[in-house]
């Protein structure tokens, strides 16, 4: 049986990536924070407790994998502390790659984000070799994103055999926490959403990532790039699906950009003083002023990446939603 290291494993896409592993008959190794201990649901995962920050606890859980998946990440668009993302998703990257290095590992995928690859301004959908940099990066988690991919690339120059996917914007059952893109779906289903921005992102089932990433590992060639992604729609086109597959009306109002801006610019001036997560991110608005839509052809050409209807993955999102008491209003 194949042995696998695997971060982020009790998290949103690090859990289905898990779940998809162990049904083709891998074993698993995890690395678990102590305090996601309540997510480790999933058998046939030997989990050591530990950080990804920590570069000795990272060695010792991937010991006897064959192959790594770094999932991980500190996926926010708002933190009091900014330092606590670029820690986990920068530094946590290089400590999983260096003992992959050491460990001579026969694959790494490292789960990066379209949020580290380059947009166009009129819509078009970008691919993997869309122009990008630093300078280009909205808000913390997109440049600490950007960032350890950079920090990934340095060690294919090392001998490392790595392979870099992109997940769009997933959606699917068991976003627990949830992602931001779960809490607009638990706020609509709640109907806290009266209005809405004129932007667009590119929706793809979760499950269809997490096959994405052992095809990347099957079938990746060594310092490519992957767009996992499915389908480009404005937000608008999401609130109509919404609402078609819940029941609950759409908002029909469409708001201006600057002054939301202006308002969540205060919001976030007001969460610094108060720590507590301001109702509308400055940095997701920054976000919407481009649409987010992306080409995912290469993926399904180059490794055969699923295509599942994402009314399928927003239907099933609505159920678990619904399922697990995160919708107090019907």
């Amino acid at each position: 049986m194949p042995a696998a290291f695997i971060t982020g494993a009790t998290g949103f896409v690090g859990h289905h990536v898990a779940a998809a592993l162990i049904r083709k008959g891998w074993s698993l190794r995890a690395l678990c924070r102590r305090q996601s201990a309540q997510y480790r649901d999933l058998p046939g995962i030997v989990w050591q407790i530990g950080d990804i920050r920590n570069p000795d606890q990272v060695m010792s859980a991937m010991s006897g994998a064959e192959a790594v998946f770094h999932v991980a990440a500190d996926y926010r668009l708002w933190a009091r502390n900014p330092r606590d993302i670029y820690e986990s998703n920068v530094t946590g990257t290089l400590n999983v790659m260096q003992a992959a290095l050491a460990t001579g590992v026969r694959r790494v995928v490292h789960t990066s984000s379209v949020g580290a690859l380059g947009l166009f301004s009129d819509g078009t959908p970008a691919d993997e070799n869309t122009p990008v940099c630093l300078d280009d990066m909205v808000g913390h988690y997109k440049r600490s994103k950007f960032l350890a991919e950079r920090e990934a690339e340095k060690f294919l120059d090392k001998g490392l055999p790595l392979v870099f996917v992109h997940p769009s914007t997933p959606v699917g059952p068991g976003d627990h926490k949830p992602t931001p893109t779960g809490k607009i779906i638990v706020d609509f289903l709640n109907r806290k959403m009266p209005a809405y921005l004129d932007t667009g992102l590119n929706l793809v089932d979760v499950r269809d990532v997490a096959e994405g990433h052992w095809l990347a590992l099957e079938r990746g060639k060594i310092g490519e790039k992957y767009i996992l992604g499915n389908r480009n729609l404005t937000l608008s086109e999401i609130f109509a699906m919404l609402e078609e597959i819940s029941g609950v009306p759409a908002p029909r109002v469409k708001l201006p950009y600057l002054p939301i801006l202006w308002l969540a610019g205060i919001l976030h001036l007001v969460s610094l003083v108060t720590g507590r997560e301001p109702l509308v991110p400055y940095e997701g608005v920054k976000m919407a002023a481009k649409r987010m839509f992306f080409d995912p052809s290469k993926a399904i050409r180059e490794l055969g990446f699923p295509q599942t209807p994402v009314e399928t993955a927003l239907s099933e999102a609505i159920a678990w939603f619904r399922q697990n008491g995160y919708v107090t209003r019907q």
